[in-house]
């Protein structure tokens, strides 16, 4: 009984050691076979290729014969094109390499096995690539701890800040509440004052407007007497269309002459008028017209008669003295009345005239205009006009109330919206998506710049990309921030950066942006992988995950 139970106690460990040995050394496999395939080539005396089925000796198997279509019969040879030979490469990592490359002189695996014939030796260099893995990993595990302890930091002062813009907002609202009714209440008070200002501003106004009409008024009527004047060539203070007939500028059908038609159609089809009718209805038709006789503009208008100009020269009649000459012409004076006799009713009634117009309002500063101007040209006009008197003083003090009251509004119209302002780049904040932690937050409202040999590439997080001539040259927007583009399970892993400048004929500028992990911040790379549509590579803490512990051992095959 004894026996048979240390047998069987001799048996299981025996048993163990087996399962033991066999999941440490692998299944005896033919040459070139990985474990994963290894089943395909165990037990039985046939072999079925993989991919068709098949069936040939097991012995087949690496004959330097290709059997099998798809070449799984020899996987430790070169005999077929589409083989596959497997590297152990033990220390690193296993990969497959094509088995026409088995035995051709070149070592392909680290561990040196595609090259069993002796042809060549090849050193082992598994354990040197290998230790060059954990170098590389090593070196940026230090990085991702000191990134991760950057990120720890962005995390802590993102969450305070987010936090302190929450308090601010509501503070801020309260603020808003309370300015808000501040000003209203000064915005009552501005309008109340502004109504009496309003209604003497307007009596004033109105009654400078009524001066100036008067005034109007006046100087048309003094430019009607001038022109009635002139017109009445015989003095009879009576202008009658034979004496219109004597000025060009009443031809209107540009015949060289005026006829009586013509003359009476611009008295209103009357044959004579008096001043008042002459200043009411027919001096508001021909003044923008009317030429005084010896005027320039009535000698360059009036066609010049040789014949008559011959036969004054032949009569010996001299000029005229240009300081004495009179507007209207011997020919023009009524028979029966003399040159001298003409020009004194002249005179008198300029100074009827002139006495006409001291009779204006003086509240106002009427100042009379110059009677010798006035008679020179009728149609004169003011070089400038006057300006508007100042205002009274019960006037001046309902401005300067109401000016106060307007002060005093806009100071807390101002206070409102400086608060609005406030709380619309609070909000404008909290609405960016920061990352999961607010581990983002640190990189806003900062800009990178990367240069190579062409463009300084420039990087505002959340904001926009663009570039610039290295050499100098205009800024081009490569786009504004869109959102994030990484992958669906890793959304902060890029950014997408949209609508930027339009290039020729063609679409708006775009660019992406890769995040890496890095111990600080910085714009690494720059390329435009597509025409107007650019790529950045950016390091930055707060893409760092927690590091994994120090001397932690890496599979295989993750490396």
């Amino acid at each position: 009984m004894e026996t048979s139970i240390l047998f069987k106690n001799r048996l299981s460990i025996l048993t163990v050691c087996s399962i033991f040995c066999v999941l440490t050394y692998g299944i005896d496999r033919p040459r070139g076979v990985s474990m994963e395939k290894a089943s395909f080539y165990q037990g039985g005396t046939e072999f079925r290729c993989i991919s068709t089925g098949k069936r040939i000796p097991m012995d087949h198997i690496n004959d330097d014969y290709c059997d099998c279509e798809d070449g799984s019969d020899e996987p430790g040879t070169s005999a077929c094109n589409n083989g596959l030979f497997y590297c152990e490469n033990k220390s690193y990592k296993g990969n497959y390499i094509m088995s026409t490359r088995v035995n051709d002189g070149i070592c392909d695996c680290c561990d040196g096995s595609d090259e069993y014939d002796g042809t060549i030796s090849c050193e082992n260099t598994c354990e040197k690539l290998f230790a060059e893995i954990r170098a590389q990993q090593e070196a940026f595990r230090a990085k991702q701890e000191a990134g991760y302890k950057v990120k720890l930091e962005y995390i802590q002062n993102g969450r305070r800040t987010k936090d302190e813009k929450l308090a601010k907002l509501t503070e801020l609202s309260k603020e808003k509440e309370i300015f808000a009714q501040e000003r209203d209440v000064l915005q009552a008070a501005k309008e109340e004052a502004e109504v009496p200002e309003k209604e003497a501003k307007a009596k004033h106004e109105q009654a400078w407007e009524a001066v100036k009409a008067e005034k109007k008024k006046q100087a048309e009527a003094a430019a009607a007497a001038v022109a009635f004047g002139e017109l009445d060539t015989n003095g009879d203070q009576i202008v009658d269309y034979p004496e219109l007939t004597k000025h060009a500028e009443f031809d209107i059908d540009s015949d060289g002459t005026v006829s009586d038609e013509e003359a009476k159609e611009y008295l209103e089809d009357s044959d004579q008028v008096d001043l008042v009718t002459f200043t009411e209805k027919i001096w508001p038709n021909i003044k923008e017209i009317y030429k005084p006789l010896g005027s320039k503009e009535e000698a360059q208008s009036e066609p010049t008669d040789p014949t008559k100009q011959k036969k004054n020269s032949e009569e010996g009649e001299a000029p005229a003295d240009p300081g004495k000459q009179s507007n209207v012409s011997p020919e023009d004076i009524p028979e029966g009345i003399s040159e001298d006799r003409y020009d004194d009713d002249n005179e008198e009634q300029e100074e009827e005239e002139e006495g006409y117009e001291e009779g204006l309002d003086s509240d106002y500063d009427i100042k009379k205009e110059d009677s010798s101007s006035t008679s020179q040209d009728a149609n004169a006009k003011p070089v400038e006009e006057e300006q508007i008197p100042d205002y009274d003083e019960e006037t001046k003090r309902l401005i300067s109330v109401a000016d106060e009251a307007r002060a005093k509004f806009d100071e807390a119209d101002r206070k409102v919206k400086d608060v609005e302002n406030e709380i619309s780049a609070i909000k404008k904040y909290l609405e960016l998506d920061l990352g999961p932690e607010e581990e983002f937050s640190a990189l806003k409202g900062q800009c990178f710049e990367y240069t190579d040999r062409e463009y300084t590439y420039r990087f505002c997080p959340f904001e926009k990309t663009s570039q610039k001539p290295k050499g100098g040259g205009m800024e081009t927007n490569l786009g504004n921030w869109g959102h994030w583009h990484g992958p669906e399970n890793d959304k902060y892993d890029a950014m997408k950066y949209e609508n930027g400048q339009s290039c020729w004929n063609g679409p708006n500028r775009s660019c992406h942006v890769n995040l890496h992990c890095g111990a600080e911040n910085a714009l690494i790379g720059a390329s435009e992988p597509s025409r107007c549509e650019y790529q950045f590579e950016f390091t930055t803490p707060s893409r760092c995950s927690a590091p994994p512990a120090p001397g932690t051992h890496y599979d295989h095959e993750e490396l």
